[in-house]
């Protein structure tokens, strides 16, 4: 199978056509992940947070980061700040809720930091976690890797209705 992805990989270079080096991003085990691609790295009481690798991978060239101030209060499943990549801008939710007591001003200099190493570098935020209890509403890392969330869900729009004549 590899010979088989290396030929393709080789004939689509041929092409100038654009083929995904690997089948899914990489997923850490002592991590939990919201549905929403972010990730949160629990100490105590408190929670390292960033966007996870698939994340990172699917925008492209981070290329800006917009990140609260220490002391703002941040909920599970709420924005607290926004990445600006190539290809587009999203936001980004907290997978908990309490106060920031940390943020990583090297994103600010450096934002390609969340592209190189998404779970160590790239982190965003630490919160002071108010309900620990929101952590057993994330994913673990073999949910996340098993059923991972799509980004975006389509809706087919109804033809509308034929007018009748008169």
């Amino acid at each position: 199978m590899a010979a088989g992805l290396l030929w393709a990989k080789r004939a689509a270079s041929y092409l100038r056509i654009s083929v995904p080096f690997r089948a899914f991003s990489s997923v850490l085990k002592d991590l939990k992940y919201a549905d929403s691609h972010e990730w949160a790295r629990i100490n105590g009481n408190s929670a390292t947070i960033g966007i996870t690798d698939q994340a990172q991978d699917y925008l492209g060239d981070i290329v800006f980061v917009k990140l609260p101030e220490v002391g703002a209060i941040v909920s599970q499943g709420s924005s607290f700040g926004a990445v600006e990549s190539v290809k587009a801008t999203s936001d980004v939710n907290s997978p908990v809720s309490g106060k920031v007591i940390e943020v990583n001003d090297e994103l600010t200099t450096s934002p390609s930091l969340v592209n190189g190493s998404p779970y160590e570098k790239g982190w965003m935020i630490k919160v002071e976690m108010n309900n620990k209890c929101e952590i057993n509403s994330l994913m673990d890392s073999e949910q996340y890797s098993l059923n991972p969330p799509i980004f975006f869900t389509y809706k087919r729009r109804k033809a509308p209705k034929p007018k009748a004549r008169r």
